[in-house]
């Protein structure tokens, strides 16, 4: 790697441009290295951040949200999550494109832009809470419990069902303390390793060999081609949506006085065939909105979580990232160092083809790779529900859902088919303990309560993991974007990047862990981060346009597809989000109000 500039380094052969905002310092400038030539032998060298990022994809959206809406509603509603990950997919190259002639990551451009960086701080702050609400850990925390347990913990619950110390706890008291140990271990992957993107790569590296191995043996063991199709083609059903029952004529979701008893609360219909067919527009169902709208926010990685996709470029040394350097970690990582400020070049008709092969690379991971290991990562997890759950079921516990998947799977592998004991039963009571029979491994031997065990351990993997690049995505987000935009820092020896790095991961921690201490459950949390995660990224696209069309020489700036993806993506996080926000406002007020309450007792 080229050794970064200093603000000593003479001056390149050409005067770098200063667009933007001139409180932000000016650009160096350097050559353009030449992009690697493509062999498989070589492959490993060209899975950079589509593979870390791919593998961060697979979090709580595709492990608990997609299963949550496939178990009640089959693979009819994948389609927006299809809408997502190709609009995100557009998004991660066009905030490639910044950092491959910049060697900045997309969060420094944004700043480079008028108003001011002070405007922009206050914005993104707003925008960013989704991804700091350790959500994540607090998921996390249940497939730990239940590992210890035997079963799904309840939260609700004040019986004292465990001991530590010779006290006897709450099942809700294991699970903050099993989520501060969860949030806590983010610390050591981001802490050792040299560099922080290094460490970081191998961690997700296991996590998706792991889940998708895993994953893919239920798949291909224990599922149906039926299964297959359901989910395969729920991708490509565009325009179906969750409508009310024929016989709910006010649209309330229950049989009312005068109505037709009904049992099917889970209907859909397409908007596209009813206009073919002209029928009146669909009652879109609203019941569901808050769930749909986060699986579409949380699809592929969501929210300002896209955006280190910029910084691992850089840190890759892709493109311009070769001569500007990386964030190292506190242990190990003392020789590497950061520049304060980009460096880029000059857009010569001789440099442009070098150019164009760096995009080409940086496409084809992100198309050929981050973009199917979001499939796959929301593909999998939602074929164990509609597998091993019957359709129609609607549970408002995400965990709940994920409980009964395990179950599912435990069922299969022991010898029962999906519903096989519900069906069995003769009462309605007899029916609910059957169904309730999924919540723990009493009654299970051999390798139905070792693959009991086996699923849920893939969550608490995907969900802990996740935690680990969240919070690496939000440090690198604001500190790299200090590092440049604030004077004081530049003062700073390039060597010194990482001592910064650290101590805003210590404030990170301590925040945390103030939040999953203090907020009871993690309701509230997932709620909020849902809908911030669809402005966050919403307006984000929308940004991203004038970086790449202001600041980039135009021979650099993206095409008219690109533009139009880029535009239409903030449309649909954009609307997503005020929709979801009329829906949830009321229910996050009370949710609110209950959590200031129990937390007031």
């Amino acid at each position: 790697m080229t050794a970064p500039l200093t603000p000593g380094t003479p001056p390149a052969s050409f005067e770098p441009p200063y667009p933007g905002v001139k409180s932000m310092p000016r650009w160096e400038g350097g050559d353009l290295p030449a992009a690697p030539v493509f062999h498989w032998q070589n492959l490993a060298m060209f899975l950079g951040p589509g593979l870390l990022m791919g593998a961060s994809a697979i979090g709580g959206g595709e492990w608990l949200t997609g299963p949550l809406v496939t178990a009640r509603y089959g693979g009819a509603l994948l389609w927006l999550a299809t809408l997502s990950i190709l609009f995100q997919t557009i998004y991660n190259v066009e905030i490639s494109r910044y950092a491959l002639y910049t060697g900045e990551p997309i969060f420094t451009g944004k700043f480079r832009l008028p108003p001011s960086p002070l405007f922009w701080l206050g914005l993104y702050l707003i925008l960013d809470l989704g991804s700091v609400l350790p959500y994540l850990a607090s998921n996390a925390a249940i497939p730990a419990a239940a590992t210890i347990l035997g079963r799904i913990p309840d939260s609700a619950s004040k019986e004292l069902t465990w001991s530590l110390l010779g006290n006897s706890y709450t099942d809700g008291a294991m699970l903050k303390l099993l989520a501060c140990l969860v949030y806590a271990s983010v610390f050591i992957p981001l802490s050792v390793g040299g560099k922080v993107y290094n460490s970081l790569k191998a961690v997700m590296t296991f996590k998706l060999v792991s889940v998708i191995g895993f994953l893919m043996f239920l798949a291909l063991m224990y599922s149906t081609p039926a299964t297959w199709y359901e989910i395969g083609t729920g991708f490509f059903r565009f325009g179906t949506i969750p409508v009310y029952h024929a016989n709910d004529l006010n649209h309330n979701g229950k049989v009312d006085e005068g109505e037709v008893p009904f049992t099917d609360s889970t209907a859909t219909d397409n908007v596209f065939m009813a206009m073919a067919q002209g029928r009146p527009f669909p009652w879109l169902d609203l019941s569901m909105i808050g769930i749909l709208a986060s699986m579409a926010a949380i699809s592929g990685n969501g929210g300002l979580t896209n955006t280190p996709m910029s910084n691992y470029t850089r840190d890759q040394g892709w493109g311009m990232g070769a001569h500007v350097g990386a964030i190292p970690s506190i242990v190990g990582g003392h020789a590497i160092e950061l520049s304060h400020v980009g460096m880029v070049f000059d857009p010569t008709p001789a440099v442009l083809p070098r150019w164009k092969q760096w995009l080409y690379h940086v496409r084809r991971e992100q198309w050929l790779l981050w973009m199917p290991a979001c499939f796959i990562g929301l593909a999998l997890p939602s074929m164990l529900s509609v597998q091993f759950l019957e359709k129609g079921t609607i549970l408002k516990d995400k965990w709940r859902a994920a409980a009964m998947t395990a179950g599912g799977v435990a069922d299969r592998v022991g010898g029962y088919e999906p519903g096989q004991r519900v069906k069995e039963a003769t009462t309605e009571e007899a029916r609910e303990l059957a169904r309730s029979y999924d919540n723990g491994v009493a009654g299970r031997t051999g390798w139905s309560r070792a693959f009991w065990y086996l699923t849920l351990f893939c969550g608490f993997l995907v969900l802990g993991t996740s935690m680990a690049s969240t919070a690496d995505g939000v440090l690198r987000r604001w500190v790299d974007v200090f590092w440049t935009a604030l004077p004081a820092l530049r003062n700073w020896d390039t060597k010194h990047i990482g001592k910064l790095y650290f101590g805003v991961l210590c404030v990170y921690l301590v925040f945390g862990l103030i939040m999953l201490t203090l907020v009871p459950g993690d309701k509230l949390l997932i709620a909020a981060t849902g809908i911030l995660y669809n402005y966050a990224l919403g307006f984000s696209c929308l940004h991203v346009i004038f970086v790449n069309t202001v600041l980039l020489p135009k021979a650099l700036r993206p095409g008219t597809l690109s533009l139009v993806g880029l535009f239409l993506g903030g449309v649909f996080f954009s609307t997503i989000a005020v929709v979801s926000t009329i829906d949830e406002a009321p229910k996050l007020y009370k949710t609110f109000q209950e959590t200031v309450g129990t937390a007031a007792k």
